[in-house]
C-alpha cells in the first residue's frame, strides 16, 4: 500500500567495542521531517554457462540516504557532521571534520492509506557535510530547509542468523506484529529476533 506521510525522524549514536560491533543509544528526536529519499546500491554477479545466464546474484552493497528537515539543531548536527559545539555555545565545523562524522542509526515511520504506520529503522548511515542555500525574501516568503544527505551501510554487528542487517521495517497491524514493537519503536534500536 502507498503511503502518505512522512514523521517522526529520529537517530541514535553509535559506538562500537573492539571487535566493531555496534551499540545503540537512546534515540533522540532529529527534526520533524519533509522528505526521505533511500537508493540502494547492489552488488550484482552473473555467471555465464551454456550460453546463458546460470545463476544470478544481488546484494545489497550500500546505500543513500537523503533528508530534508526543517531545521537541525545543534546537538543533532554535531551528532551527525563531525562538528564542535563550543564553551559559548556555537557550532564550529572544522576542516578536519570529516574525519570526526561518526555513523548513526536512524528511525522515523511513514503512513500509509490505510491510516496505518510503515516504522523503519536504518541501521548505520553516516553523513556528509550539509550545504546551505540562502535567499533574499523577495515579493513572497519561500522558506529555505537543510538537506543532509549520508550513506548507508550495513552494520558490522551480526543477526541472530549470522547476518549483517542494514534495515528494519514493519507496518502496524500486520499479522504476529506486536503492539509493544509499535509503541516501543523509538524507545530504542529494535533489535532482529530470530528463533
Amino acid at each position: 500500500m502507498a503511503t502518505i506521510g512522512l514523521k517522526d525522524l529520529f537517530y541514535s549514536t553509535i559506538t562500537e567495542d573492539s571487535n566493531g560491533d555496534e551499540t545503540y543509544g537512546v534515540p533522540q528526536r532529529l527534526a520533524k521531517a519533509i522528505s526521505a529519499d533511500i537508493s540502494i546500491n547492489l552488488a550484482e554477479a552473473i555467471l555465464y554457462a551454456d550460453d546463458g545466464i546460470a545463476e544470478s546474484i544481488k546484494e545489497f552493497a550500500s546505500g543513500t540516504l537523503t533528508l530534508n528537515v526543517d531545521d537541525i539543531g545543534n546537538d543533532a548536527a554535531a551528532d551527525l557532521t563531525g562538528a564542535y559545539i563550543d564553551d559559548n555555545g556555537v557550532l564550529v565545523s572544522t576542516g578536519e571534520g570529516g574525519a570526526n562524522i561518526l555513523p548513526v542509526a536512524i528511525g522515523f515511520r511513514a503512513k500509509k492509506a490505510n491510516g496505518k504506520y510503515r516504522h523503519f529503522w536504518l541501521y548505520r548511515v553516516r553523513f556528509g557535510i550539509p550545504g546551505t542555500t540562502l535567499n533574499t525574501k523577495a515579493d513572497s516568503i519561500t522558506f529555505q530547509t537543510p538537506t543532509i544527505a549520508g550513506t548507508v551501510m550495513q552494520r558490522n554487528k551480526l543477526d541472530q542468523k549470522g547476518e549483517h542487517p542494514w534495515k528494519t521495517e514493519v507496518t502496524e497491524g500486520d499479522a504476529g506484529v506486536s503492539n509493544n514493537i509499535i509503541t516501543e519503536w523509538y524507545d530504542n534500536v529494535y533489535e532482529p529476533e530470530v528463533s
